[in-house]
């Protein structure tokens, strides 16, 4: 009973009795090779499709194609939900693993689509990578989770977070009770990178407990952190604004890093945590494998701790 005492307890959000050590034994380590080989994939489908994987763009189809091709062969519960913005047509991919409470839903997600000037490897498809690795290693580990684990992929974050809001907004009053917390993962592999988490008390519905987590998650890796309020930036906002709790982490965009973060995390104070954000140059030469690493490994410990797998 003592050892059972001290294990992770998850009940609703709320952390109870969390040993991070156990907690990171418990969840896999994501080699960032294969989270490199779907960057690499997006590429391809970016410098195939004019350079960009925007909304309403031949690249963001075929990025959605590939990732939803992944998780149907995995033995996911795939749907797209099809949305209109600015005069084209959009896309959001929803994937269930099957099994778990379905009262209560953990949910992770992040945007695929890119801004129209470059591929978005980084902005966002890093996070998009990840979850996708993440989402596999379920599948081949064959998870059996206390909680029902929804992953989202987003179209038309960079146009004003269209696709998550209308997600959101798709669901009743019920079915937003169902989701227990979600986790937003947008720009984990920025080539000058921080390692941020979401604060809690910058969102309305931001949840301590998960700010715990994902903080832990990086502490047993030796990371330190720093707190940022993302506000209404990514697409955590619409479940925030639902009443949802949220969580996230991000590793920096077009602010630059000072001389104290450079000191604790490394790399090149005064210069942007991504020099080409929403730029051309924002290709798979525009990752820092380490943070893209660090950061999904986070994702994995955060899911696995959540869903009680």
């Amino acid at each position: 009973m003592k050892l059972l005492a001290t294990m992770l307890l998850i009940t609703g959000i709320t952390v109870a009795g969390q040993t991070p050590a156990l907690a990171v034994k418990a969840a896999p380590d994501i080699p960032v090779a294969s989270v490199q080989a779907h960057l690499a994939e997006f590429q391809r489908i970016a410098t195939a499709n004019g350079g960009n994987r925007a909304h309403g763009r031949p690249g963001y189809q075929a990025s959605l194609n590939y990732v939803k091709s992944k998780l149907d062969a995995a033995g996911y519960q795939t749907r797209i939900q099809q949305f209109t913005s600015s005069g084209a047509t959009g896309y959001n991919l929803i994937a269930d693993w099957p099994g778990g409470d379905a009262n209560n839903v953990i949910m992770a997600g992040g945007h695929l689509d890119s801004v129209s000037r470059g591929p978005g490897i980084n902005d966002n498809g890093s996070g998009s990578a990840g979850l996708l690795e993440v989402a596999l290693t379920v599948a081949r580990q064959n998870v059996k989770p206390q909680k029902h684990l929804r992953f989202g992929w987003w179209g038309a974050e960079e146009l004003g977070l269209v696709g998550s809001t209308f997600y959101v907004n798709s669901l009743s009053s019920a079915q937003r009770g169902l989701i227990k917390g979600y986790v937003n993962f947008d720009m984990t592999g920025s080539p000058n990178p921080g390692y941020f988490v979401y604060s809690a008390s910058g969102q309305p519905t931001g949840s301590k407990a998960i700010e715990d987590l994902l903080e832990a998650g990086f502490a047993g890796k030796s990371v330190q952190t720093e707190l940022t309020s993302v506000g209404g930036r990514s697409d955590h906002a619409a479940f925030a604004r639902a009443g949802i709790p949220v969580g996230g982490t991000f590793s920096g965009a077009e602010v630059r890093k000072t001389a104290a973060q450079a000191q604790k995390w490394g790399g090149q104070s005064g210069v942007a945590f991504d020099r080409c954000y929403h730029q051309a140059c924002d290709t798979t030469s525009n990752i820092n494998a380490t943070s893209l690493d660090r950061h999904t490994d986070v994702i994995a410990y955060a899911l696995y701790s959540l869903i009680g797998a």
